[in-house]
């Protein structure tokens, strides 16, 4: 459920939120931050009222104001399901996070998975799960794959498209719902929930009848825009992979059109999503055990009336 769909359980609270939603969407958002301040009077420890008025606020200008509120969105929901840290950061309040809250995505995708298809692939041109499963083919030569991790699998668009040329196909997300959607297609001989930011053990992808060092590819497409620092994701990658395995994968680019990039490897945009610079990419290969085999830049999807750029990797386990 999106913040503008959570009750405050107060009849008279919703209804002036449902107003300044309204003022909003006409443009005022002065005017809706103050019918939101009076909302919140009535149920002040309304941590989705505290992040819509966050919302009013920013664009009506009042980014002082809407950090306040953003703290006080945490105080009441120290989980993170709004993503209020990483929008505090973007505001230019506090360090910028490691990786994007797990309850945040996990919600974020839970109130996506209706749509998701539709919006990514009729709307907004997402290429990369037939990109990067056209590499994989190039590299094996139309070879089948005996078996094949789908790490963030979300609906099933890159196992569709890869479905055909593996034995076994494992898919692995943070979202309930994203995993039921893809239960629907029929593509997967496992479905489970998994955890990238978390160690091997704890990650949900290691169980006794799916043993380390099971597959022979490994992806993740549109899935590492949520983590910031990608340490984690390389130190389980290779724990999955047979000797010679391929791990295909997708980030947005982080430099700019002049050339200039991150010094950390990896920036936080406005979208609340991380891109990252090739060189930190290929250094996180190489201290993982993994030999670079291909690098495609182009353009993924679209973001609003922009395209997003971003930086397809096909890489291959060396022992």
């Amino acid at each position: 459920m999106n913040p503008h769909q959570l009750s405050s359980g107060d009849l008279i609270a919703d209804r002036r939120a449902e107003y300044a939603q309204m003022l909003a969407a006409s443009g005022d958002h002065a005017e809706a931050a103050d019918l939101m301040r009076q909302a919140l009077e009535l149920v002040p420890d309304w941590a989705a009222g505290w992040f819509r008025l966050a919302d009013h606020e920013e664009k009506a200008g009042e980014r002082e104001a809407a950090v306040a509120s953003l703290a006080r969105v945490l105080d009441l929901n120290p989980e993170d399901i709004f993503g209020a840290r990483l929008k505090r950061a973007v505001l230019g309040a506090g360090e910028v996070p490691g990786q994007a809250p797990s309850a945040y995505v996990a919600r974020l995708f839970d109130d996506y998975a209706d749509r998701f298809d539709a919006a990514l692939v009729e709307r907004l041109a997402y290429t990369v799960p037939g990109r990067l499963a056209g590499m994989v083919e190039r590299f094996t030569g139309g070879a089948t794959l005996e078996h094949a991790i789908d790490l963030g699998c979300g609906t099933g668009l890159f196992g569709a498209e890869i479905r055909h040329r593996v034995g076994t196909l494992e898919g692995y997300d943070l979202s309930s719902n994203m995993l039921a959607k893809a239960a629907e297609k029929h593509l997967y001989d496992h479905l489970g929930e998994a955890d990238l930011s978390k160690a091997l053990v704890a990650s949900g992808l290691i169980a006794p009848d799916r043993p380390e060092y099971r597959a022979d590819l490994a992806a993740a497409a549109d899935v590492l825009m949520y983590l910031g620092d990608l340490v984690a994701v390389f130190a389980i990658v290779p724990h999955l992979l047979q000797a010679k395995g391929l791990f295909a994968f997708s980030v947005e680019d982080a430099e700019d059109r002049a050339g200039n990039s991150s010094a950390e490897g990896f920036v936080l945009r406005p979208s609340l999503r991380y891109a990252h610079t090739e060189t930190y990419v290929r250094s996180l290969c190489e201290t993982a055990g993994l030999e670079v085999l291909e690098v495609t830049r182009a353009t993924i999807r679209k973001d609003g009336a922009h395209d997003v750029a971003g930086i397809l990797f096909l890489s291959r386990k060396s022992l």
